[in-house]
């Protein structure tokens, strides 16, 4: 059930604006945990279209070869940005739908076989909602329980809420993840498989007709939250591919998964953290594993894990209070510099410049 700030650059199409005048503070949005699972899927359509993936890529130290192995991560803020590309790069109405209308159990690996094996679909939902971490979610998801004025009606709905407010990519996510969930549910009890109604924030997209004929239930835009609403009976079907032994050998192994994505996204919190707090000192590998306690080598080991490099996190974060305190307009350029590390403001420009694309003083105009 998988779910689940920039702009075009003018000096080159492919680039992206740094987002950190308005980017989060949550360690989430830049730690490297997230699946590339429908990032594969998004690439397959391109491929099957002739529609070149690397543009998508650029700046994010991410390969064509990577986004098809499921051994690598993403942060939430590399998978924004390449989904932004992909809308800009196949502007098409309901694409988040087509996109989700893809996948199937198989898609989500581990997952997909574990909530398979499941005794019932209630348990197959939960297995979900648990595990929607290690299939590449990029929305939080759910469950919640509805009461009904009427005798022995019960409805259940999927939740999602946006992780970080992002527009530009909200009617997407929310298509994808609603679609697939659809696709996943007929997958494990059958193409009857039929929701009471699907309640989106947004407002009615031209494409509102293409929702009515995937769901087959009452459409509301508008909404107070995005949910899918079922009715409660679907949790207590038995499923045909209920198999004990599978279950709890595939829920063991996602477990073990959710357990090292949370390890991995604890020590790239715990480099960023130190990073923001002497981004001035200009601390080294050395310096930072030695605040937790680390050899370099077994740090730089945790990091490869997570699919970061410590150069590519210090450089991010230099970024980001770069353009805060240009943004600001208090200090000087070279103040500037000496605040994110350099005593010497002409290689903090080429410094910012290699991040950016553009000179310290342009940002700052662009910015005002």
């Amino acid at each position: 059930m998988t779910p689940t700030r920039s702009t075009s650059s003018k000096r080159n199409p492919g680039a992206t604006k740094p987002a950190s005048r308005h980017a989060p503070t949550d360690p989430r949005y830049t730690a490297a945990v997230i699946p590339t699972t429908i990032l594969a899927v998004l690439a397959q359509i391109a491929d099957t279209e002739r529609v070149a993936v690397e543009p998508w890529l650029a700046g994010l130290g991410i390969t064509r070869a990577q986004i098809d192995d499921a051994a690598v991560r993403v942060s939430y803020r590399q998978a924004s940005i390449i989904i932004k590309r992909v809308l800009r790069a196949i502007p098409r109405s309901g694409f988040g739908l087509e996109v989700g209308a893809h996948q199937s159990s198989g898609t989500f690996g581990i997952m997909g076989l574990a909530m398979m094996t499941a005794r019932t679909f209630g348990e197959a939902v939960a297995i979900g909602i648990e595990h929607a971490d290690i299939t590449g979610a990029l929305m939080d998801v759910e469950m919640e329980h509805i009461e009904l004025n009427q005798p022995n009606a019960r409805e259940v709905a999927l939740v999602a809420r946006p992780r970080f407010p992002d527009e530009d990519i909200l009617v997407f996510l929310c298509e994808e993840l609603f679609a697939s969930t659809l696709q996943l549910a007929r997958s494990l009890v059958g193409p009857t498989f039929k929701p009471v109604r699907l309640e989106l924030t947004y407002p009615a997209p031209a494409h509102a007709a293409d929702y009515r004929k995937m769901f087959d239930c009452e459409i509301r835009f508008g909404a107070s939250r995005n949910r899918l609403v079922v009715g409660a009976q679907w949790l207590d079907l038995r499923l045909p591919t209920h198999h004990p032994v599978s279950a709890q050998q595939a829920l063991a192994i996602c477990r073990e998964q959710a357990a090292q994505i949370k390890r991995q996204s604890e020590i790239v919190a715990s480099v960023e953290r130190i990073l923001r707090r002497r981004l001035a000192e200009h601390p080294t590998l050395g310096d930072v594993a030695s605040s937790l306690n680390l050899s370099e080598r077994t740090l730089r080991r945790h990091l490869a894990a997570a699919g970061r490099v410590y150069r590519d996190i210090h450089d991010q974060l230099r970024t980001e209070r770069a353009l805060e305190l240009l943004s600001a307009g208090a200090l000087s350029i070279a103040d500037i510099g000496s605040e994110v590390g350099y005593s010497d403001a002409r290689e903090f420009r080429r410094a910012f410049k290699r991040w950016t694309g553009a000179a310290p003083t342009a940002m700052r105009h662009g910015a005002g």
